[in-house]
């Protein structure tokens, strides 16, 4: 089978890169703080956020599910791993009846690639096994947040919207709390026991479900030890003989040693920083981005000294000419550079691991991915921060009916369904003999299968973060390990584990920076132009939202 849900969906973007440093599943066991209910009154709206005894109340009874104990149980905040293959004549059943009525109802979610015909033979399988009736409408997860701001804004909503934590900007968030109802009534405490496989969602994923003071958001588990990996190509490494950098100066001799443009081969892609913000240390990158120092002072992610050691290393990479012109054009497809051996270096999801290797198989059967492991600024040890224990949410309409709810919580609950169970196999392949059929024990996609069990169900929820290819059971243990390596140099922020609202008026205060970086290390922009943009920050209300983050932790509590 398949990794969970999120890590099969990583998209060529920033916010895709911003959902793998939380994506690929596995809650860390609760006892951090959170914070209470806080904040200012914009418009009405609830700000801040939730926990403590006011989160308990809210959250589902937790019931782990003992379906298939991991070969590699999580550690150090990895995702689980199964490195075997599964009886498939032998899976489990984890939603023993239907749970949906057959009633209608509509579903919004990001979709990468090219979405299944409606009808198709796997959304009917689903259907069929659920007891619902499901319309997706599916959008380009690339441009989800401009479609999914201007929905929320208008008077028509899916019954059912999925919503990416990198999309909660601007007026988003706080039109989360306003459009979407409280599934407490339906989840809370013992009433999740009629939903066997969300009831096993860990409940530090469920508490970055409470928005506004409800729970409002089913989540997706997130391993809290995954950020963006260095994937590098072992077979053409070893081929030349390169020795993996281990300091951030090694790399940039081995990056001009690798680099032949006369060869058309590059060192590396275009988003080396996302690893860079890891390398030099930035606290907070990819997650919330304010936390509490050494020194006793909070900062936001961009006033703190690494954030322009990282950047100002990236523009040296861009500068010695080792980054492939197409990336530093943001042009094409990083992915595809990387098997055609163009570059050699790909900063991505860990996820992709698996989806490369599974791409290459027949065609380059040499095709060999590794991922370096993160070094520190001085080539010791890094210092790496935790990803929240969710990041992306279903969440259900205001004003939908019972039968409405009821189904779409019946469809959640499937898509959950934990690893080595019929449904999870349903939902990760499809229908046997229709879109995978049976090899040496290991399911196979076909063609068919490869255009219609994609992305869809598998946003709705996930169990528990775990990795696991049958037929590539290798990768899937070297993922785990890395996660592990990498997360016991991991620590967490002042804000880890908390869903946290900011008043509107500071919405779009940061959203300069983006664009900014990227402009920055290809040469467009100077390094005083940061310097001012950061300073701008400050004078135009950052150092009024630190003010009122300090309040809120001041009163309630650090996450760490």
């Amino acid at each position: 089978m398949t990794p969970n849900a999120a890590s099969a969906s990583a998209a060529p973007s920033r916010r895709s890169f911003l959902a793998s440093t939380a994506v690929a599943t596995a809650a860390v066991a609760g006892g951090m703080p959170l914070l209470a209910a806080c904040g200012g009154s914009d418009s009405g709206s609830h700000e801040g956020t939730t926990s403590g005894k006011s989160a308990d109340k809210m959250l589902p009874t937790f019931v782990a599910s003992t379906v298939a104990q991991p070969d590699l149980p999580s550690k150090n905040g990895s995702a689980a791993g199964y490195t075997g293959k599964v009886d498939l004549a032998a899976l489990a059943t984890s939603v023993p009846d239907k749970l949906g009525t057959g009633a209608s109802f509509k579903i919004m979610s990001p979709f990468w690639g090219t979405p299944p015909k409606p009808g198709c033979a796997y959304y009917t399988a689903l259907d069929a096994a659920v007891g619902t009736k499901v319309t997706w409408q599916n959008q380009d997860g690339n441009t989800y947040g401009q479609k999914l701001g201007a929905v929320l804004a208008s008077s028509s909503i899916p019954d059912m919207v999925v919503v990416p934590g990198w999309e909660l900007v601007g007026k988003i968030s706080n039109a989360v709390t306003a459009k979407f109802m409280d599934l407490s009534p339906y989840l809370a405490g013992d009433k999740v026991k009629k939903y066997k496989n969300l009831a096993a969602i860990p409940s530090d994923a469920w508490r970055m479900g409470i928005f506004g003071g409800a729970l409002r958001g089913i989540p997706m588990p997130a391993a809290t030890a995954n950020w963006i990996a260095p994937l590098y190509r072992k077979d053409l490494f070893d081929k030349k003989g390169y020795s993996v950098p281990k300091s951030p100066d090694e790399f940039m001799s081995w990056a001009k040693e690798a680099t032949s443009p006369k060869a058309k081969v590059w060192a590396l892609d275009g988003n080396m920083a996302w690893s860079a913000w890891n390398i030099f240390g930035v606290r907070g990158s990819g997650t919330i981005g304010w936390d509490i120092g050494s020194d006793g002072k909070l900062t936001y992610r961009i006033e703190q000294p690494e954030y322009l050691e990282a950047l100002e290393w990236v523009r040296k990479l861009f500068d010695a000419g080792v980054v492939h012109p197409d990336d530093k054009a943001r042009s094409g497809d990083a992915g595809q550079r990387f098997t055609a051996g163009q570059i050699l270096v790909w900063n991505t999801n860990v996820a992709d691991w698996y989806g490369k290797t599974a791409e290459q198989a027949q065609s380059n059967p040499d095709f060999h991915i590794e991922a370096i492991d993160i070094f520190g600024a001085d080539g010791g040890n890094p210092t790496l921060y935790a990803g929240q224990p969710a990041t992306i949410w279903s969440l259900i309409r205001k004003g939908a009916s019972k039968e409405t709810v009821e189904n779409a919580l019946a469809a959640a609950n499937f898509a959950a369904a934990p690893y080595g169970t019929k449904e999870r196999m349903l939902v990760d392949y499809g229908v046997a003999g229709t879109h995978y059929s049976v090899k040496d024990g290991v399911p196979v996609k076909n063609d068919q299968g490869n255009s219609e069990v994609i992305n869809a169900w598998v946003m709705l929820a996930a169990p528990a973060a775990y990795f696991a290819h049958p037929d590539f059971p290798d990768v899937a243990r070297k993922q785990v390990e890395w996660q592990q390596r990498m997360g016991a140099f991991m620590k967490k922020t002042s804000t880890f584990g908390m869903n946290i609202v900011e008043p509107s008026r500071y919405a779009n205060l940061s959203s300069q920076f983006e664009q900014l970086e990227i402009d920055y290390v290809r040469g467009n922009k100077k390094l005083s132009d940061v310097q001012q943009a950061i300073s701008t920050w400050k004078s135009s209300g950052g150092d009024k939202l630190r003010d009122w983050y300090k309040k809120l932790i001041d009163e309630n509590g650090s996450g760490n």
